[in-house]
């Protein structure tokens, strides 16, 4: 069983297929092996087994019968604690939702209608606003390849269950990165989709209910392997389309961007070994600089993303904001100069005018990174500027990030690499890039053109098969 639960998903979908194990065997496995880390890692916060079995003894009955199956018909999964599924409660780490009753959000349900078995939620950062996963509700989760650190956020429960075969798939979501750090950190695959391409009904935050879709947060699939996201992705984008098969790399051109943000020397050493591997496979990789103006495009993401970030807090932390962007006008207008602090007030409590000049920005920008793509296929990018960092939960603005090098670095520097993408509403597939000398992971993102899913899906395939692949974790807890 072991073996089975470590395999990704289509390799599970195979040996159900042939009668080597049943629904029922593995989702026992996935439960067990659950709960024989939870102990140390806290990934799975919430799970109805009853339920589940019985769907799993269905899914085993209807293979038994010959019945038409749905692409993940039998197979066991976990989504993030962000989406509403029927008979599991929907917090989002926030004491406030403990006992909410809900439906199905439309990814999971289209993961259900697929005929996928959702039997647990893993675990969220309070509202998913942080890059750690912690809450008040269900604790801190610890990452797989070193529990002192963090598995990333939003979606640090995903990409943790996902590295210990908890589950092989995931449904994780994206906003500043929440799909794509936690992916770098655990050392898994995930999609950033195109803004749009799979609806946000049913997601936490905003409150429930909400019918409108959150700019900039997008829904995608995360797994152990290229083809896998793929597969989700198929299941549950609105306008699904047949997988690409993995790209030609030598027939690829592909931008390098390694310049114009922070990034840890372990981080870039690992990104150049990613490189030489790429280049040795077949591929004519050739350096860029940044695809648009890093300070403009760090402006218009930092209010755009306040703006939207902002309204979801509680009402009373919205007025303090308000209060502390008056003090901050008045002490600019006294000639004070800017700090992180003052900015982070400006861009939470921005105007209309503002968020209005900022998607001016937004628009111009993705008008040149389209011209960009005339170019290139796909750029490849880091992720992060660091590797997993130490747990720190101490007040958000006195955070801070430490390099290799003993660079102290501001905590929203979290935001850099992936801002471009989130912006301008890009794809972005992560893929592992290997694993730095202290022994972390680190992964590489794939950005493609608007609507370019299907492409970065079918260049993270290629490098997944022939440059570099999904490695267990060497510290994992024991299973």
């Amino acid at each position: 069983m072991t073996d089975f639960l470590d395999q990704d998903a289509t390799s599970q979908l195979a040996v159900l297929a042939a009668g080597e194990v049943s629904s029922v065997e593995l989702l026992e496995g996935a439960l067990a092996r659950s709960a024989a880390i939870h102990p140390a890692l806290n990934v799975v916060v919430a799970s109805d087994p009853e339920r589940s079995l019985a769907e799993a003894r269905a899914a085993d009955a209807r293979r038994a019968r010959g019945e038409a199956l749905g692409p993940l018909d039998g197979l066991p999964m976990t989504v993030k604690d962000c989406f509403d599924v029927e008979g599991l409660p929907g917090v989002c780490g926030s004491p406030q939702l403990v006992g909410r009753a809900c439906g199905d959000a439309a990814a999971v349900a289209r993961t259900r209608a697929a005929g996928a078995i959702v039997w647990g939620k893993t675990n969220v950062p309070l509202m998913l606003g942080d890059w750690q996963t912690f809450n008040g509700v269900y604790g801190v989760t610890n990452n797989p390849w070193d529990p002192s650190r963090t598995p990333g956020g939003s979606s640090g429960g995903s990409a943790a269950a996902l590295a210990t075969g908890v589950t092989a798939l995931e449904i994780g979501s994206d906003i500043a990165g929440s799909l794509r750090v936690p992916a770098s950190f655990c050392g898994v695959f995930s999609h950033k989709p195109t803004w749009g391409a799979v609806s946000q009904a049913g997601h936490i935050p905003p409150a429930p209910g909400t019918v409108a879709a959150r700019d900039l947060n997008v829904v995608g699939p995360m797994a152990r392997s290229a083809r896998d996201l793929a597969l989700l992705f198929g299941v549950i984008a609105e306008a699904s389309a047949p997988p690409r098969p993995a790209a030609d790399l030598r027939a690829l051109r592909i931008g390098l961007w390694l310049d114009g943000f922070p990034l840890d020397p372990e981080v870039r050493a690992v990104m150049d070994t990613f490189v030489a591997d790429l280049t040795a496979a077949g591929a004519c990789p050739r350096r860029i600089e940044s695809p648009v103006p890093t300070e403009a495009l760090m402006a218009a993401y930092r209010t755009l993303l306040g703006a939207v970030v902002a309204t979801d807090l509680p009402p009373e932390v919205q007025a303090r904001i308000q209060q502390s962007r008056l003090a901050v006008d008045q002490a600019v207008r006294d000639g004070a100069p800017s700090t992180p602090e003052m900015q982070f007030f400006r861009d939470f409590a921005a105007t209309h005018a503002e968020w209005l000049a900022a998607d001016e920005v937004r628009a111009r920008l993705s008008g040149t990174v389209a011209k960009v793509f005339e170019d290139l296929d796909v750029i490849v990018a880091p992720v992060a500027p660091v590797a997993a960092f130490p747990h720190q939960h101490g007040p958000f603005l006195q955070r801070q990030l430490q390099t290799t090098a003993g660079d102290k670095l501001p905590y929203n520097a979290m935001q850099t690499w992936i801002a471009l993408a989130t912006a301008c509403r890009l794809p972005a597939t992560v893929v592992p890039a290997g694993v730095t000398a202290s022994g972390l992971p680190v992964g590489a993102q794939v950005i493609g053109p608007h609507g370019g899913d299907l492409t970065t899906l079918a260049v993270a395939r290629a490098l997944d098969e022939q440059v570099r692949g999904f490695v267990a974790p060497q510290a994992a807890a024991a299973r």
